[in-house]
């Protein structure tokens, strides 16, 4: 069964950084092969593409896609933050597509309150986020502080998000068109027809914490918190959210 890993909001494949290898190793099952990191229409590899602004629409998209490249369903969801309602939003419409769910630091109408899916402290770096993003080195330089507790690798990261940034720049529009889709969606009431993994990080300061908490609660769903990492827990913590998925995975 393979993995698909979804990412957020103006991000794309390549900022997961080493964590597809390391979960391909961690879990033996799974080759190399068998875990692909998708892109959403206008990140990464479809920077070219106008970004739905629906996660309907954006599921649409990574199905034909996956199938476009001769991967049928049953899949693994693996997704973050807008990736997660989209995960979300796929696992509910198409229950027999989906044989797992696991979900990084999301939050999605109705569980939870707009100053939690945003809070509201991030507001001005925010803005000075909107301000700046035509100079990628200073956009990604608040994009790490805002999302990252782990800066050991500091000038590395942004070092490899600018040149990412430089390669597949994500258009001003497409990045509000994909933030108005995240703000609208509302998921359904009931919880995914598959086993369901939340992971979430108890320093987030992009995402309150709680709405990992609200959805585990209404879904009766496994829920593991990280001590330390920021929002991009992949990022800060690979190892941590492999193993947790190692340990939590059903059946073959």
């Amino acid at each position: 069964m393979t993995w698909v890993l979804l990412r957020g909001l103006a991000r794309e494949a390549r900022h997961w950084g080493g964590l597809p290898l390391q979960l391909a190793t961690r879990l033996p099952q799974s080759a190399a092969s068998g875990v692909v990191a998708l892109d959403l229409p206008g990140n990464g590899e479809f920077f070219r593409l106008r970004s739905p602004d629906s996660v309907r629409t954006m599921v649409a998209f990574a199905r034909e896609r996956l199938l476009a490249q001769g991967l049928p369903p049953p899949y693994r969801l693996l997704a973050m933050s807008l990736g997660g309602m989209v995960a979300t939003d796929w696992a509910q419409q198409f229950p027999g597509e989906v044989g797992a769910l696991v979900l990084v630091n999301t939050s999605m109408r109705p569980f939870s309150t707009p100053t939690q899916r945003l809070r509201p402290g991030t507001w001005p770096s925010l803005l000075r986020l909107a301000a700046r993003w035509d100079d990628a080195s200073s956009a990604e330089r608040v994009i790490h502080g805002l999302t990252c507790r782990r800066s050991t690798t500091l000038e590395e990261d942004i070092a490899d998000w600018v040149d990412i940034r430089r390669s597949a720049p994500v258009q001003p529009g497409n990045a509000w068109r994909q933030l108005w889709a995240a703000a609208r969606f509302s998921a359904a009431a009931s919880a995914p027809a598959c086993p369901t993994l939340l992971l979430s990080s108890h320093a987030d300061a992009l995402v309150s914490a709680h709405c990992s908490q609200q959805l585990a609660f209404a879904w009766q769903a496994v829920h593991h918190s990280h001590p330390w990492a920021g929002h991009d827990l992949p990022h800060d913590d690979a190892d941590w959210v492999c193993q947790h998925i190692a340990e939590w995975l059903p059946g073959p």
